[in-house]
């Protein structure tokens, strides 16, 4: 990933743990995705003995899964410790589900094969690096185990990318992972037959302070390592929204755009082994 594109961890956690308390007012594609990826688990066969919610944030899709799965243990784990306190009253203060977790995705603090379900809806974008992140859930997800999840691809955030070019040169929003490259670092981490597809979604807005706003309050401000740092002034912001006069559809809305990727694979029973016969034995290299 390029250095001015990665992602200031401390940010990120700074953001959401402000966002908490607005996050849910102002989240509704994040809402209606989950509730998407969600609905998808009534394919699968599977009554998993523990489940993970991997960036939990307010809890939407872990009230659903203790829902779905009233048996099993039910984990969430999240980067800012605000969301997780939210995501404790989805089960009750009395009850010990679910069993909230601190942590960062890209260093899961859980046992190899401790997890039958690990579902994770808007959070991969967060990562500075997806192999790595998809050896973790692989590490940590069971022998005939499902990883289900969803991300944004490149697309997303295009109208705010393409206006603030025009007042500099600087990372404005994360860089999003394409699809077919999403689904190579899952076979490359040992997954088995991943499946993605992907679908467009628009919101509009009546103005560009109010999609800023949105923005802002469900905690996904810009985190990269090379976005200017200091105060924004007047007339940058003023430049951009000019900019984004560009994009007003025919009813004077400003829109937004969001490729939403889909995915889920396997953790297969066995390892596969390569045909012995296509390996190379060293001694016979010159």
């Amino acid at each position: 990933m390029d250095n001015q594109y990665r992602l200031d961890k401390l940010k990120i956690r700074k953001s959401f743990d402000r966002a908490a308390d607005t996050y849910d007012a102002s989240a509704m594609l994040q809402q209606e995705v989950a509730k998407r990826l969600v609905e998808r688990l009534d394919y699968i066969r599977q009554q998993p003995n523990t489940v993970l919610d991997l960036g939990c944030g307010t809890g939407n899709i872990t009230s659903s899964m203790i829902a779905r799965y009233p048996k099993a243990n039910i984990l969430a784990l999240d980067l800012s410790y605000n969301m997780l306190k939210k995501t404790k009253k989805q089960g009750g203060w009395f009850s010990k589900k679910p069993l909230c977790i601190c942590a960062d995705a890209e260093n899961l603090p859980l046992k190899k094969n401790s997890v039958d379900l690990l579902i994770s809806s808007l959070m991969l974008q967060w990562s500075n690096d997806i192999h790595a992140t998809f050896r973790g859930f692989r590490r940590v997800i069971s022998p005939n185990g499902l990883l289900m999840f969803t991300t944004f691809g490149p697309d997303t955030l295009k109208e705010i990318r393409a206006s603030w070019a025009m007042v500099d040169n600087k990372p404005h929003t994360s860089q999003f992972t394409d699809m077919h490259d999403i689904g190579d670092a899952l076979l490359a981490a040992g997954f088995s037959n991943p499946v993605m597809d992907m679908e467009m979604m628009t919101v509009t807005y009546e103005s560009v302070r109010e999609l800023m706003r949105d923005i802002k309050n469900i905690g996904a401000s810009n985190a990269t390592e090379g976005r200017s740092k200091g105060l924004m002034g007047k007339q940058r912001l003023a430049d951009f929204e000019a900019a984004y006069e560009d994009f007003i559809d025919n009813k004077g809305l400003y829109p937004t755009t969001w490729e939403v990727i889909y995915g889920h694979a396997w953790v297969p029973e066995k390892m596969q082994m390569d045909d012995f016969k296509k390996v190379i034995p060293i001694q016979s290299v010159n």
